[in-house]
């Protein structure tokens, strides 16, 4: 039988694993698997919690002493959860986490002895000679170096097979490069927090601090495995290289917000257990718009936290999936003609008592403060677009971005028509009025911002970047990407904004200008240099690509061109000068990426030339051949020739789609091998993105129409409406 038929057989007989026996509610498992704050003062002294705390909030080297006394207890709570090993656990640039598991078994003379020091929670040496390293160093000098985070708690990974405690960690080379996204993410979060409080004391002096927060949309696709298992494109490549397109799709708006199948809800009900018992606060499930695509939304969180509960969200979504005898794709685009996949990310800034900054106000200077910070951040977005749109460029990406609701490769900003009107305002203020208050927050209409934003809600899904009501929205974020690079970005440049706003207003202030009229001056300034990312319209028209083009906004056409963006000079400025990265740092890490492309588009290449030429082309010539002895048969039998054009026509088109597949796989294999043999790996990105992955569509569109030719019962790749839709 047809292994494609016999998959779906399996499927057909599949039932929803039964549920696990409830031994709590939500709020009494939420975060019993970390080890928070509240449960180190429970293990700890209490001079050793004072100390951690003040160098967790003054950014201190943790002293040895309280390692020490920290590593005892956290070894103590762990094993008492049921532990065996711990990790340092880090988010290298290779993709998802990385860990080392290491046993707290010893031998002390010979006797077993359960031991975790100081220095084995502060400090490891993993052996990472197998991460590529972007050509910084030769392998046999490769040696790196993993230290403890105090801001991310410790928390227990746990599975049907055993309990492992993971600690947070940095990951540096032996000679203090940063090789992962933690330690950019970390100084990001410093610098803005620095930045965005000196601006709230233009305001309040009584504001203590401010900190970044995220909340994170993650979508993905579920399809039963027997399926996954026989195609070979997304086993190995995370996407659907070839499959004719279904007639029932998201169009027939069926499945956004609709009943969730059984199998997904059992899936979705272990996935919220196990993420509360980490002390990840799902808010939301849903169906997404596609078909078989869910989504979970994440409460906001402290940005640092926010993205490490993003990275183990991702596991923990592939790991239950298994369980249900599901593959979660976490992939961009994993099938053609339907929504692909995004991680939205929903970024504000708030102070420690809890304001928003991002949220007018109930009184002038409030609303004041808050156009402060909102056109401080369309500033940077203005001013780094190209870096932002290089913080999430992926191979993945590429084939997301501009198609079926995802925002165009095109960075802009959306705000909704009635802040439109009221920035407008602000950049040319109307004529006073007779006998009209002379505070200028009332002549400029201000004080009305609070009432308006509750009715003029975000209604433009086209925008890669929009203001929805009390925070920003980054859409073109994809995935599969860990969050940590675009949030570090965008800390980065707002921080760097907020610098510059200050300076031009003490300036403005030296010169005797008086601090609210300063204020105001700068962003007017802001409002005016910044108009030409501001977009109300529909970014999906090819008239916007011909207006951004005009506005003169970059119009970035793939991954390695848009990481270019990394080592112009003004990007390498704002890295050095801010120490986010060294020169060496950055152009390490654009490597890195570039290779990651590479790698990938090079996987999509063979694969596909695997497909076409070991899977359609044998079943399209066999069916030819069918076709054709039809034919002899019936001239046997001297058929009117009217009765044998039909089968002619149809043998004849298979020829053609067949000449042009061995065409074109010929091409784009001679094209490949002429460009491996170029020079160093990361510079053969750009000549791939604009020489090899052209075929992917052109073969594509051949095999695809085969797929409808080919009788069904001689196709054995599973096709989309058995992917997409048997569950």
């Amino acid at each position: 039988m047809n292994p494609r038929f016999q998959a779906i057989q399996i499927i057909q007989q599949r039932q929803p694993l039964p549920p696990a026996k409830q031994q709590a509610g939500a709020v009494e498992i939420f975060g019993q698997n970390v080890f928070s704050a509240a449960r180190m003062q429970h293990y700890l002294p209490l001079e050793v919690m004072q100390a951690l705390n003040r160098c967790i909030e003054q950014g201190a080297a943790v002293d040895r002493n309280i390692a020490g006394s920290v590593a005892t207890a956290m070894k103590t709570w762990a094993m008492e959860r049921g532990a065996t090993h711990y990790t340092h656990w880090f988010q290298p640039l290779s993709g998802l986490a990385a860990q080392k598991h290491e046993s707290f078994l010893e031998l002390a003379n010979g006797q077993p002895i359960e031991k975790f020091s100081g220095e084995e929670l502060t400090q490891r040496e993993p052996d990472d000679t197998s991460f590529y390293r972007g050509g910084s160093r030769s392998t046999f000098e490769a040696r790196g170096i993993t230290a403890w985070d105090p801001g991310s708690p410790a928390f227990i990974f746990e599975t049907a097979y055993g309990k492992t405690l993971c600690i947070p960690t940095i990951y540096v080379s032996y000679t203090g490069e940063s090789l992962d996204y933690k330690i950019p993410l970390l100084k990001s979060i410093s610098l803005l927090e620095k930045a965005a409080l000196d601006i709230c004391h233009l305001f309040d002096k009584n504001i203590q601090g401010v900190y970044p927060t995220l909340g994170a949309e993650q979508e993905y696709f579920l399809i039963d495995r027997a399926l996954y298992e026989l195609r070979p494109d997304l086993l190995l490549c995370g996407r659907s290289l070839l499959g004719a397109r279904v007639a029932r799709t998201e169009k027939l708006s069926v499945n956004y917000f609709g009943s969730i199948p059984e199998r997904a809800y059992a899936f979705m009900n272990e996935l919220d257990t196990e993420a509360y018992k980490l002390g990840i606060p799902i808010k939301t499930r849903h169906n997404e718009v596609a078909p078989g695509q869910y989504e979970c939304a994440l409460s906001f969180q402290e940005l640092n936290m926010a993205v490490d509960h993003g990275q183990i969200l991702m596991e923990l979504i592939d790991r239950i999936a298994a369980k249900h005898q599901l593959k979660a794709i976490l992939h961009e685009k994993p099938f053609a003609g339907v929504n692909g996949s995004a991680k939205h990310t929903n970024w504000s800034l708030m102070t420690r008592s809890g304001k928003n900054l991002l949220s007018p106000g109930s009184n002038p200077k409030e609303n004041l403060m808050f156009l402060a910070f909102f056109t401080a951040v369309i500033q940077a977005v203005y001013t780094h677009a190209e870096l932002l749109q290089a913080s999430i460029a992926t191979a993945g990406n590429d084939c997301r971005l501009g198609g079926e609701e995802a925002p165009p490769s095109i960075m802009s900003i959306f705000i909704g028509r009635q802040l439109s009107q009221i920035l407008d305002e602000v950049e040319n203020p109307p004529r006073k009025k007779k006998n009209a208050p002379m505070t200028p927050y009332l002549r400029l209409g201000i004080k009305k911002i609070p009432e308006l934003l509750l009715h003029d809600t975000d209604t433009n899904r086209t925008s890669p970047f929009a203001f929805t009501g009390n925070k920003f929205e980054f859409r073109a974020v994809g995935a599969s990407i860990n969050s940590s690079s675009p949030m570090m970005i965008l800390n980065l440049i707002v921080a760097d904004q907020l610098r510059r706003f200050k300076r031009r207003v003490e300036r403005k202030m030296a010169r005797s200008r008086k601090k609210e009229a300063a204020i105001l001056d700068v962003i007017r300034d802001n409002i005016s240099q910044s108009n030409a990312i501001r977009f109300e319209g529909d970014a999906f028209s090819g008239d916007w690509r011909e207006e951004a083009r005009a506005r003169g906004l970059a119009i970035i056409a793939h991954t390695p061109e848009a990481l270019e963006a990394f080592t112009s000079e003004k990007s390498l400025n704002l890295f050095t000068e801010n120490n986010i990265f060294t020169e060496a740092e950055v152009r390490l890490r654009k490597n890195i990426l570039l290779d990651s492309y590479l790698k990938q588009v090079r996987a999509e290449a063979e694969v596909l030339e695997e497909l076409a030429l070991s899977c359609v082309l044998p079943a399209a010539l066999r069916y030819q051949q069918e076709l054709l002895q039809n034919l002899r048969l019936s001239t046997e039998l001297n058929l009117p020739e009217n009765q044998q054009d039909g089968i002619r026509s149809l043998a004849s088109k298979i020829q053609q789609d067949l000449d042009a597949i061995i065409e074109q796989v010929g091409r784009m294999k001679s094209t490949k091998n002429e460009i491996d043999g170029r020079g160093p790996e990361h510079n053969k990105s750009l000549a791939y993105a604009s020489e090899v992955v052209p075929y992917f569509d052109q073969i594509r569109r051949h095999l695809d129409e085969l797929e409808g030719i080919i009788p069904d019962a001689d196709w054995r790749l599973p096709k989309y409406r058995e992917l997409l839709f048997i569950n």
